[in-house]
């Protein structure tokens, strides 16, 4: 089996990003995160004042990922930073921090365009609410996507509405579905963001999110294993009733990854499996992994089962 080529063209025995996006581009592409500013539905008052029960933004913002210096400046010391590693390279323009899509029209144009001024980015990557998109949004970011690579992060987090209301999300499931498919239907990328072990999930529960999610024309996936945040909500859920939450150790959470690839469409690429934010803001689980040291447990357990992706995927 070490020797097998499997359906997405490699003998790694998952559909990994890394691959495809060495196979996608000529050279090598990197993203550099912008923070252009944008807020919340769940933070404004639109919907919510609080924000998603586990959501601390300052866990994913890279240091010179900083507002006050605007669009241009930050993509500028986005590529200084990393072009001292490499001189050769082009980046992706990666708008990551809240709601990216939570604005007007207008002012989404004038943002973006910003980013795509620079010679050297090449395309964009913007995080959003799946209920922070409409028809004329999809429609310009599709227009973008014939000239540009574009690729839309929904953060979907579960499949189940009542885990989707108890969290605070402030939309229900058949929103992510709605606009999952839309956006794919022009032409744009998609990537699902999936938290594994949110608070009422069952591990049946966390599978069976693996089936629904293979139905959909999902590009991306990025799975995260439940963390509990300094400064959320959840932090004082878990504080108070830590018997609600399922926080799987390092081999528990292996274990399950597993199974859910099993059960995975095996077109989806895999973009990461777990999260990794700073220390001092993490309460649990604490692994004490980095990302690339629970990539090769995965794959080692794979080996092990003489798994893969799509195994167990109903066509």
């Amino acid at each position: 089996m070490t020797d097998h080529i499997f359906s997405w063209g490699h003998s790694k025995r998952y559909n990994d990003f890394s691959s495809y996006f060495r196979k996608k581009f000529s050279e090598r592409v990197q993203k550099v995160s912008v923070d252009a500013g944008f807020t919340c539905p769940n933070r404004d008052g639109s919907k919510a004042w609080s924000g998603c029960s586990y959501c601390n933004n300052k866990t994913f913002k890279p240091d010179y990922c900083r507002l006050e210096i605007g669009i241009s400046e930050q993509v500028k010391n986005g590529i200084d930073f990393f072009a001292k590693k490499y001189q050769s390279m082009k980046f992706l323009a990666y708008f990551q921090a809240y709601s990216n899509t939570y604005a007007s029209l207008d002012v989404l144009k004038a943002r973006y365009e910003e980013a795509l001024a620079h010679p050297k980015i090449i395309g964009l990557v913007i995080g959003t609410r799946p209920d922070c998109v409409d028809e004329a949004i999809l429609d310009y970011l599709g227009e973008l996507a014939e000239k540009h690579y574009v690729m839309v992060e929904y953060g979907v987090e579960s499949v189940q509405d009542e885990t989707l209301t108890r969290i605070n999300r402030g939309h229900l499931f058949e929103t992510s579905r709605w606009a999952i498919e839309q956006t794919a239907k022009r032409g744009i990328h998609t990537c699902a963001h999936l938290i594994l072990g949110l608070p009422g999930e069952s591990r049946e529960d966390v599978l069976n999110q693996a089936k629904v999610i293979s139905e959909l024309p999902v590009e991306n996936l990025k799975l995260h294993q439940l963390q509990v945040h300094k400064g959320t909500r959840m932090a004082v859920e878990y504080e108070r009733s830590p018997e609600d939450f399922m926080l799987f150790s390092a081999d528990e959470y292996v274990d399950l990854v597993v199974d859910y690839l099993e059960l995975l469409n095996p077109e989806i690429i895999i973009e990461r499996f777990v999260s990794q934010a700073p220390r001092d803001l993490l309460i649990a689980p604490l692994w004490g992994l980095k990302n690339f040291e629970f990539v090769a447990r995965v794959e080692k357990r794979l080996a092990e089962r003489e798994t893969w992706q799509g195994r167990l995927w109903k066509y």
